[in-house]
């Protein structure tokens, strides 16, 4: 019996060490700025998995087979409004597909705003975001990846995110834990799919603006939400995709957010479709909506190739 359990132990062990997805926290003891709440984490399946009340917030990596590895990462934020997380729909199935081209692609399960177990809500996003970004970083050796090579994708309310973490990589709501949290933050890329940008009113997504902000957010907190104004010579260069029948977010999101890189001489790539609605995902069965992945897989081809 002591052999079999020997036996046993070793081979989970083996395929542990061989495992190419897996999940960890975010953050070692005390999540920043969260609150004691008896509130849970709740996942309901229907045709997408949603989550909501992300309590600890978590990285899901998924790592290409080393010989097919190109050094290149993703961290990818799911969609759905600030409240609740399309999490396979804009998350771990586009992972797969970016380890079909051999990247490496990290999924966020970052908390959402409307929790009632954070204290300042507009800022626990980011922070996580910028946690994901300094712990891919951390782990690039381990993980095969390139430390230069590492961009943050978002979808919808994740695109919000993403963009907000590209141009505030360095605003500090929060004291260093421990020594990831001194790595830099800044991504290399960036990856906009029908992204929430704006919060001003003309082509605001309210329903995101609300659950971050509040509904009586201040215009001062309005305007630093809103991305496109702050867009600087730091800013990343940017790969955004829209519908220009969009409904949910208006293609004015992107279409002011690629003005404003482009006026600051980010180099920026935008593919603005007649159709396709909002969250399409990876559109597959869409027509030649569906080729939007292989501009994206050209697209970080030539910035690999131009560096």
């Amino acid at each position: 019996m002591k052999n079999i359990f020997i036996i046993g132990f070793l081979l989970i062990c083996h395929t542990v060490g061989y495992t190419q997805s897996f999940s960890m926290e975010l953050w070692t003891g005390e999540v920043p700025n969260s609150l004691l709440t008896e509130e849970g984490e709740i996942q309901e399946q229907k045709d997408v998995l949603y989550i909501r009340n992300v309590r600890n917030p978590e990285i899901a990596v998924y790592l290409p087979a080393g010989r097919h590895a190109t050094g290149d990462a993703v961290i990818i934020c799911p969609g759905g409004g600030y409240r609740v997380l399309a999490y396979d729909w804009e998350g771990s199935d586009i992972a797969s597909w970016f380890n079909s081209k051999g990247i490496a692609a990290i999924v966020l399960k970052y908390r959402l705003p409307v929790s009632n177990s954070i204290k300042v809500r507009h800022e626990a996003p980011l922070q996580d975001a910028q946690r994901a970004v300094r712990m891919v970083r951390h782990y690039a050796d381990e993980w095969n990846i390139n430390k230069a090579r590492i961009g943050i994708m978002g979808f919808s309310a994740g695109g919000h995110l993403a963009s907000t973490l590209e141009t505030k990589f360095d605003y500090r709501t929060f004291d260093p834990v421990d020594e990831i949290d001194r790595i830099n933050a800044r991504p290399d890329f960036m990856i906009l799919v029908y992204p929430v940008i704006s919060f001003r009113e003309k082509f605001s997504h309210s329903g995101s603006r609300d659950a971050l902000l509040g509904k009586d957010a201040t215009q001062e907190l309005i305007d630093f939400y809103s991305n496109e104004l702050h867009v600087g010579a730091g800013t990343p260069p940017a790969f955004i995709v829209h519908s220009g029948d969009d409904k949910g977010v208006p293609v004015e999101n992107s279409l002011y957010f690629y003005q404003a890189l482009k006026d600051h001489g980010i180099s920026s790539e935008m593919h603005i479709y007649p159709y396709g609605g909002h969250g399409f995902s990876l559109a597959i069965g869409r027509g030649y909506l569906q080729s939007w992945t292989e501009r994206l897989h050209d697209w970080i081809l030539n910035t690999r190739l131009s560096e």
